[in-house]
């Protein structure tokens, strides 16, 4: 029986590797469809949300049922619960890559954010691919180097997360009103993307050491 359950929580971690894959691929995809314009490949960001979302409710089914049966404790109670709550992020972050992409469907065939804040959207979206596939990397590996690499690369995405506000708060601006809203949107979801990024990276951290990362820090 220990040795199936142990099977059991290799087969959570493999899926919550899946499921992180499948985000990394869904926000290097969005950000591209926001950049070029690309409403081809924005409307394949948002159907394949869906197969993020069921392998999202797949693994909380597992996970449920490891802990109706196998009744764990300790470390291995914490891997269980700590899955369904990763999950649950990862399932998140693929929402807001289904939202980067809609923005640029909506404003096909025109580029979503005026000229003068392109390159901190390239920027911004070049750091969120980044993050996703450091974020596969620690679900494989459990390293909390790269768990530190994802919190340091959040703090630059906050960064430029506030240099928009700055940016459309400004006396400068000049942008119509839609411009305002969807360059405050894209933003916030690429800078949200990011934050459940850091959540995650925070629980692996405290899987790995036991130690607990406050959420200010």
């Amino acid at each position: 029986m220990r040795e199936v359950f142990q099977q059991e929580l290799r087969e959570v971690q493999e899926r919550l590797v899946e499921i992180a894959e499948l985000v990394a691929e869904a926000i290097e995809r969005a950000t591209q469809a926001f950049n070029e314009s690309d409403v081809a490949l924005a409307e394949k960001v948002i159907e394949d949300d869906a197969k993020i979302d069921e392998l999202a409710v797949s693994l909380d089914e597992l996970a449920i049922n490891i802990l109706a049966r196998q009744q764990p404790v300790a470390r291995d109670l914490r891997i269980v619960v700590s899955a369904l709550r990763i999950s649950a992020s990862l399932e998140r972050m693929g929402d807001m890559s289904e939202h980067i992409a809609q923005l640029s469907r909506y404003r096909f065939p025109d580029k979503v954010v005026p000229k003068s804040l392109r390159p901190t959207f390239a920027e911004m979206g070049a750091l969120d691919v980044m993050i996703a596939r450091k974020l596969v990397t620690l679900l494989r590996s459990e390293d909390v180097r790269v768990a530190e690499e994802i919190r340091n690369d959040d703090d630059k995405v906050d960064a430029l997360h506030l240099s928009v506000f700055d940016k459309v708060l400004g006396a400068t601006w000049n942008g119509e009103a839609v411009d305002t809203v969807d360059a405050t949107l894209a933003s916030r979801y690429h800078e949200r993307f990011a934050d459940h990024a850091v959540s995650i990276a925070k629980k692996v951290q405290y899987l790995a050491t036991g130690d607990w990362i406050p959420a200010d820090a």
